[in-house]
């Protein structure tokens, strides 16, 4: 495949989860969590299967989507779920071990990833998943109790019906700039979401309160930071993995290896940042990770053809520091900033925000690949246009964090509702 179809193996996955994550907040909060993650688990391993046995690089992409679907379910529900559960004062301690699991698990993937596929080829990836799964599914049947509806309310459909299309217009048009298509897909998009917003003011039982992005400053730019952050920093590892296989000329084990440096220290960091934020204010963490992360990407804007692997690590352990502060405090600030009632919901802004950050920070990287390299793959030929277009990502990326920090200080003293 190329640069660009390439990329749409993740952004199929991102664009997915994104359009569906809040609907899928609110059905949790309205009808219960526990199946509604359960269904986003067997969702996920169903797919995954499907990946495994594709045999097109269409069939690939849209089993991805697949993929995403049943992924804005898990992340819609499992943050409501765990905070549920915890007093406030726990929250921050709770929330950091969480994202370190999360980061552990994101530190194993490149590295087993890397010698699965060089060993077994990519498909044994998606088929390990399989057995994964069906013992997720048993252990969640058997270990975690039904949980009852938060609220009695109908349920918004055409609010969801507006959204996900919304999303889907606006992320897929940023991708195809500067095309016309792009353009009016970008616009149409937006005229999407401003529908969305209205009709949310107007109806009597609204899929998300806009309210909360009016008048309450510590969700509104916690929200807006996570987007922000997310956004800045999805795209790295992706360029990274190509730089370091198609210009290092790493083997997929070796540049594994590699990347599992940066969510290694996130994983170490995470749990230390989410007790912080229990005994200091989260926007001080969070901003702290902020400053570090952009630090990070200005260092990236410096890397070359001929830049030693001990110079990329680095990069990518100050990226890591950043992140590792920045997430579980920031969450924190979100999620004690609401009511019980609707943690689902807020569960699921947390999920859109990073899947719509991710998808613009992939979209980005499309649209320089697209000025820059065409339909073309990445190979020695091409390599000087891919190592501009690289630091021309990570210099937006940058400016984009530094925006961020901004966000992060604006969101004014965190709250913590009971």
């Amino acid at each position: 495949m190329g640069a660009i179809v390439l990329g749409w193996v993740n952004m199929a996955y991102l664009l997915a989860g994104a359009a569906f994550s809040i609907p899928f907040g609110r059905l949790g909060d309205l009808f219960g969590r526990k199946r509604l993650f359960m269904s986003g688990v067997a969702s996920f391993t169903l797919a995954s299967v499907l990946i495994a046995t594709a045999h097109s690089p269409m069939a690939l992409v849209l089993f991805r989507a697949l993929q995403g679907f049943g992924t804005s379910m898990i992340f819609a529900t499992s943050m409501a779920i765990l905070i549920s559960v915890f007093a406030p004062d726990e929250r921050g301690k709770v929330l950091g071990i969480t994202t370190g699991a999360v980061y552990l698990g994101l530190s194993s993937g490149p590295f087993f990833g890397g010698i699965i596929t060089e060993h077994f080829g990519w498909r044994f990836i998606f088929w390990v998943n399989l057995p994964v799964g069906l013992l997720l599914l048993g252990t969640i049947f058997i270990l975690l109790k039904d949980d009852a509806p938060e609220e009695r309310a109908p349920f918004d459909v055409l609010g969801s019906l507006i959204l996900g299309p919304a999303l889907f217009a606006a992320m897929v048009g940023f991708s195809l700039l500067p095309t016309y298509a792009g353009a009016s897909l970008l616009a149409l998009g937006i005229l999407g979401i401003v529908a969305f917003v209205y009709w949310e003011t107007k109806t009597q039982a609204p899929l998300i309160d806009i309210g909360l992005f009016r008048h309450n400053t510590v969700f509104a730019f916690s929200s807006l930071a996570a987007l922000i952050n997310y956004a800045a920093t999805f795209a790295v590892s992706f360029l990274l993995s190509i730089y370091l296989q198609k210009i290092k000329s790493l083997s997929p084990q070796e540049a594994g290896f590699a990347l599992v440096s940066q969510p290694f220290v996130q994983a170490l960091f995470s749990p230390l940042a989410g007790r912080l934020s229990d005994k200091i204010d989260s926007r001080v963490v969070a901003t702290a990770g902020m400053v570090a992360t952009l630090v990070g990407l200005i260092l990236l804007t410096l890397v070359g053809a001929d830049t030693s692997m001990t110079f990329v690590l680095t990069c990518l352990i100050v990226l890591g520091l950043g992140f590792g502060l920045f997430s579980s405090p920031n969450t924190n600030a979100i999620m004690g900033s609401v009511d019980k009632r609707i943690y689902g919901v807020a569960s699921a802004v947390v999920s859109t925000m990073r899947q719509v950050g991710m998808m613009f920070s992939m979209g980005l990287v499309m649209m320089v690949f697209a000025m820059y390299l065409g339909q073309a793959q990445v190979s020695s030929s091409n390599a000087p246009q891919f190592l501009h277009s690289m630091r021309v990502t990570f210099t937006a990326c940058a400016v984009m964090c530094f925006i961020g920090i901004f966000a992060s200080l604006a969101r004014g003293r965190s709250r913590t509702r009971r």
